[in-house]
């Protein structure tokens, strides 16, 4: 996929790495973007105990995969061109070392890539209830040019599975980095006859 757009996806030790994983299954799917994964030492053991996945597994869904400790590796540096990227799940660790420019690993300095880059860098953060910290936190990295995009469901598209909120997650992700897809129905307004019965709420 030699001219392929190039996103990096950055999965973390919060809960839910099913929220990285359908994202990578989703965007080999559409095969319309090169994507460059990297996971962090806690993911590697929260993948395990939630998804009974191996790390190899998981690796094995994105174009290319970067070792955490790889400083050296591509996404690096700024001169290598990408999209953005997203961080899914977003721990609060991870969030609170992006914030505070604090690249202890490649998925930390990927994201302060971009930040410094200009580009789009979406967060899915997981965690609640919120402390101070966390908000801070959040406001931090927004001011800095991120989005801060937390997994949270929508019910107007009626799901029917937990496939279906995963779906409708990473179209959102998608959104944000312009990238085509129809994951999920996207609002059209009521249909005339779902329209309520006129006084019907006054």
């Amino acid at each position: 996929m030699p001219s392929a757009q190039h996103l990096v996806v950055g999965i973390t030790g919060a809960s839910a790495p099913h929220l990285g994983i359908h994202l990578l299954r989703s965007l080999r799917q559409l095969g319309t973007v090169e994507t460059h994964l990297v996971i962090s030492r806690a993911a590697v053991r929260t993948i395990e105990i939630e998804t009974g996945l191996r790390l190899a597994e998981v690796a094995a869904l994105a174009d290319v995969f970067h070792p955490r400790g790889d400083i050296a590796a591509s996404i690096a540096s700024g001169s290598f061109r990408t999209m953005g990227m997203a961080v899914v799940p977003c721990s609060m660790k991870t969030l609170a070392g992006i914030a505070h420019g604090y690249s202890d690993d490649l998925l930390t300095r990927a994201a302060d890539v971009c930040l410094k880059e200009r580009r789009p860098l979406v967060l899915v953060a997981r965690e609640t209830p919120l402390s101070l910290v966390h908000l801070r936190n959040m406001v931090a990295v927004t001011e800095a040019g991120a989005t801060v995009l937390p997994p949270m469901p929508a019910f107007y598209q009626r799901p029917q599975s937990i496939d279906d909120l995963l779906a409708h997650l990473t179209g959102k992700v998608l959104d944000q980095f312009a990238i085509e897809h129809d994951l999920y129905p996207r609002w059209q307004g009521l249909a005339e006859s779902d329209q309520p019965a006129q006084g019907a709420l006054l």
